[in-house]
């Protein structure tokens, strides 16, 4: 299976979010909804699942992000690699 680019990927699910919350604001706007499904659907298709919920998770655990973006499982490890790398290079 073809992975999706994780910037695009991540700009969707800013997308679907920004859309989900101007369909909360005004859930009888057609225009709105119309949009949110638009984004739904590509989400789906680049996930390879059948429901936005689904995709929504998928593409959060592809991205290293858990339920709305939280990023507690991903930011240790960047951290420690981050602060091994600068201090090998302060010894060279």
């Amino acid at each position: 299976m073809l992975l999706p680019d994780k910037a695009g990927l991540a700009q969707l699910l800013r997308r679907y979010r920004t859309w989900e919350q101007l369909v909360l604001q005004e859930p009888h706007n057609p225009l709105r909804r119309r949009r949110l499904d638009d984004v739904a659907y590509t989400l789906c298709v680049l996930m390879g699942h059948r429901t936005a919920h689904d995709a929504i998770r998928a593409a959060e655990t592809y991205l290293g992000r858990g339920p709305r973006g939280d990023r507690k499982l991903q930011a240790p490890g960047i951290l420690r690699t981050r602060r091994h790398n600068s201090s090998r290079k302060e010894r060279t």
